[in-house]
């Protein structure tokens, strides 16, 4: 659908009665990046105009001012507009008051306007010539740039939100948390959504510093560090007695065997020398252990070091 056809789309939508506000106008705030609006009493002529481009994949101003289409697109003179464009007129008394619209034709003295806000509403009305400020047409307008969840996720890693943790395209708990405390850092709304604030800031933004304290510290509750820690006290302090009695159950099964595994052994003559490597066997084992559960522990601090983990 082109930007006019949206627009003819939302003919008949008005602002919430009394208190209430409806959520489609407010919807409208939110696509060109300013879901900080609280109410549809805010002027929303230009919310109108740049949420019908963002849907059709055309980039607005993205601003809730109406003269600022006045530098947006290419300029036409009146007697070329077309319908689908742009109009901008003059309002009030100060200098940058205005109102926006999509041109639908010329009547006279008067031009007729698809707008919203007009009469608090989507509608078509008539507006004075001598009010035109200007007639514009996306002739240069670069395509709106969209993110999906997915991109969204991969982009907040890439800064250093490891809240989000597997970029699987899902808005879950972990993701709505990165997006927020993204959101929190940038000055932005705090509301777990991904609108045109967001895009951009995700595209200008450098990545988040680490806390001094942070990146000398260690992670006060680590399953991973105490787990790895245990497993070196065990190692040091002789786990061997620790393993034993974990296969210990595993001994009298093994016992009738073993008859057998000494005369196999005592056949090729291989008793000795297995017994003399058992303690050998041993301690390669408990130093693997040790080893390992270091590297754990240590990548464990890393990520907590760097921003990697909550």
């Amino acid at each position: 659908m082109t930007p006019f056809e949206i627009a003819q789309s939302y003919i008949g939508t008005t602002e919430g009665p009394g208190p209430e506000d409806n959520p489609v106008v407010m919807d409208m705030y939110a696509s060109v990046g300013h879901d900080w609006v609280e109410h549809d009493s805010v002027a929303w002529c230009a919310a109108f105009v740049g949420h019908c481009f963002e849907r059709a994949g055309l980039r607005s101003t993205r601003r809730l001012n109406a003269r600022s289409y006045l530098e947006w697109g290419i300029p036409v003179d009146l007697v070329d507009a077309q319908a689908g464009d742009i109009v901008v007129f003059s309002r009030g008394s100060k200098a940058w008051q205005g109102h926006v619209g999509f041109f639908v034709k010329r009547s006279g003295t008067m031009i007729e306007v698809l707008g919203g806000n007009q009469s608090d509403a989507v509608n078509i009305q008539r507006y004075a010539k001598s009010r035109l400020l200007g007639v514009r047409r996306a002739g240069n307008v670069a395509p709106a740039v969209t993110l999906s969840v997915r991109e969204v996720q991969a982009r907040l890693k890439v800064l250093g939100y490891h809240e989000v943790a597997q970029v699987d395209g899902q808005i879950g708990p972990r993701t709505r948390a990165a997006i927020l405390a993204f959101r929190d850092d940038n000055g932005l709304p705090l509301v777990p959504i991904i609108d045109v604030a967001l895009t951009e800031a995700l595209a200008k933004s450098e990545p988040r510093g680490v806390h001094p304290d942070r990146a000398a510290g260690v992670p006060e509750s680590s399953r991973i560090v105490t787990a790895a820690n245990a497993q070196v006290g065990l190692g040091v302090l002789g786990a061997a007695g620790s393993v034993a009695a974990q296969i210990a159950p595993a001994l009298t099964e093994a016992e009738e065997a073993r008859d057998t595994a000494e005369r196999v052994l005592d056949l090729v003559g291989l008793t000795g020398a297995v017994q003399a490597a058992l303690p050998w066997i041993g301690a390669a084992v408990f130093i693997g252990v040790i080893f390992y559960a270091l590297k754990a522990r240590n990548a464990r601090i890393e990520d907590h070091r760097s921003g990697k983990t909550p």
